[in-house]
């Protein structure tokens, strides 16, 4: 029985970065590390920050969403003698990886395959039943490492990109092969942010008239034909973050995934996010805030018709960034930014 033990000792709110900090983060995320969150060593980013405003001493029982190694899940179930943990992760390999870490703690820990969007019915949680829940969004480093996985813009790596592996959902190659030129060109507009969209749908759907896209070399080929010179590491990433956006569903995972896991947290339970591009940031940002605010009602309503009260605190003042010695001894966490919010009473 997963039971609750949440304290009422509260975080004071942690102060945001420089200005300069949030721009230079923004030039980053286009870069293609920004897509893992664990080195070569399968460290967690910014393990510290994430232990000390989810406060696991705390005991309770804790949702890690997205598990991947099980990095942030050791370090919680470390801080925490009381705490166990819930991990979900849609990669089974991914979970048996994590299984494997966890073993020491594996009387505090269960483990369950899907997307964290449905953590609630996977574990068969009510309102209330979490002291906190952690997602770390994004690629790991062994699916960007595993050229078969296909999230990679290496030479000759299949179009796949699907974080759930194997299965029958679409692949990057099947939306390539499939989506007219209208919904090519939303992916690379909405997803990517990339202003050549229109002219990249176009060239691929003239492609794919004399044979199928399958290889990150086919798509190399169309955009270099788009751009007209050099492909730059950020105009990779754009496109090929898209479509494994587009793949994984991923922004519809966050909409619905934040506050399902919200009404999960009990009183004095804590919200802790990693996002490593601006659309997924951006969602955070948005949900946190609007959770911190009494009304939401649209400027124009003369009279409150909303919930009339804030839900909880944000913690942080803006997101927090990686120190200069974690971005140095894992590069891939240059882009992370995390946010924290508090449920309230």
């Amino acid at each position: 029985m997963w039971g609750l033990g949440v304290g009422q000792r509260r975080l004071s709110a942690v102060p945001t970065s420089s200005a300069n900090a949030r721009a230079s983060w923004r030039r980053r995320a286009s870069q293609p590390d920004h897509l893992s969150s664990n080195d070569g060593t399968h460290e967690p980013v910014m393990a510290p920050e994430v232990v000390r405003l989810l406060a696991p001493d705390r005991g309770g029982v804790f949702l890690d969403g997205t598990v991947g190694d099980g990095g942030h899940a050791e370090a919680i179930l470390r801080a925490g003698a009381e705490a166990r943990v819930l991990a979900v992760d849609k990669d089974s390999q991914a979970l048996e990886r994590a299984r494997a870490r966890l073993a020491t703690y594996s009387e505090r820990v269960a483990f369950e395959h899907g997307d964290y969007a449905d953590a609630g019915e996977l574990f068969d949680l009510g309102e209330g039943a979490l002291a906190g829940v952690l997602l770390d969004l994004g690629v790991s480093s062994h699916q960007i490492d595993s050229s078969e996985r296909g999230f990679s813009f290496r030479p000759g790596v299949p179009l796949d990109m699907r974080m759930a592996g194997q299965g029958e959902e679409p692949t990057a190659a099947d939306l390539l092969a499939t989506l007219s030129a209208d919904e090519l060109t939303t992916i690379f507009r909405a997803y990517g942010e990339e202003r050549r969209a229109r002219r990249l749908a176009s060239e691929i759907v003239r492609r794919r008239r004399v044979a199928p896209l399958r290889t990150s070399d086919d798509l190399r080929d169309a955009l270099t034909s788009v751009w007209g010179r050099p492909l730059a590491p950020a105009d990779l990433a754009r496109v090929f973050q898209a479509l494994r956006i587009a793949v994984n569903r991923e922004l519809e995972s966050v909409e619905r995934g934040l506050p399902r896991l919200r009404d999960l947290l009990a009183p004095g339970g804590r919200f802790v996010v990693l996002a490593y591009h601006s659309l997924e940031d951006r969602q955070v940002k948005r949900e946190f805030r609007d959770w911190s605010r009494d009304c939401v009602c649209p400027p124009e309503l003369p009279v409150c018709r909303c919930r009339g009260r804030r839900l909880g605190r944000e913690l942080t003042r803006g997101p927090l960034r990686p120190d200069p010695g974690e971005v140095a001894g894992n590069p891939r966490a240059r882009s992370a930014r995390l946010r924290a919010w508090e449920r309230g009473e």
